[in-house]
């Protein structure tokens, strides 16, 4: 079965937010509200990374703004703008894992190199999210599962009561879009997990692959929707 572009942002979200988290001293790149609990628990532990956590939700938020204008600017000179700016994410998550590997492994999360590198993987995340917001609305989100955890525990329960059989169908295909997207995610978590304890660092350059594969599959799609029927 055909991998789909959300499922694989889900596995790339996964993946990038594991991996920072373990390599940054518990920065979270793609999940950045969570950096407000870790913010607080290094202002009472004493552990580091404070500032990094306490940059990524202002650099998140003027990133997704740069992106959503710069889509409209492409948009109106009828550039493909999905494609670029998967294009810029993969970009940034290029440096981000020269960074990682030049400058790593790091010891605190203080040092100007650790913050740097991390606030690169949130911009890149940031795109990502952006991406997915404008682009792949009705797509289930990439980067955090509560919801969607929620939704399908919700349509589970709804499953167990009598219902139409169009109302079942409509159920099952969310179940399963959404069921794909919890998966990916988990999977990415745990790939990243496996991939930092046997090459540390290194495991960063995983993410710009599976970006790359991304965009592959949205030209793949693009061409498929263009195709003479």
């Amino acid at each position: 079965m055909k991998l789909s572009l959300p499922t694989l942002l889900s596995l790339n979200g996964g993946y990038v937010d594991t991996a920072g988290f373990l390599a940054l001293q518990g920065l979270f790149t793609a999940h950045v509200t969570g950096n407000f609990v870790t913010f607080g628990a290094s202002m009472v532990l004493g552990t580091s990374g404070a500032l990094a956590k306490l940059l990524a939700l202002p650099v998140f938020c003027v990133v997704v703004i740069c992106a959503r204008l710069l889509g409209d600017s492409l948009a109106k000179a009828g550039a493909p703008v999905l494609r670029i700016l998967l294009g810029l994410k993969l970009a940034l998550l290029i440096i981000a894992a020269a960074l990682a590997i030049h400058f790593g492994p790091f010891a605190t999360g203080d040092g100007w190199q650790a913050i740097l590198t991390g606030m690169v993987l949130v911009s890149a995340m940031a795109i990502q999210n952006a991406v997915h917001r404008v682009h792949l609305g009705t797509a289930p989100p990439t980067t955090l599962m509560t919801g969607t955890t929620t939704q399908i525990m919700i349509d589970v329960a709804d499953l167990m009561r009598v219902v139409s059989p169009d109302a079942r169908a409509a159920l099952l295909s969310r179940l399963k879009r959404m069921s794909a997207a919890v998966g990916g995610f988990a999977l990415g978590c745990a790939a990243a997990a496996l991939s930092f304890l046997f090459a540390g660092v290194f495991c960063f350059l995983v993410p710009p692959v599976l970006a790359f594969f991304a965009i592959m599959i949205h030209v793949d799609d693009h061409s498929a929707e263009n195709r003479p029927k």
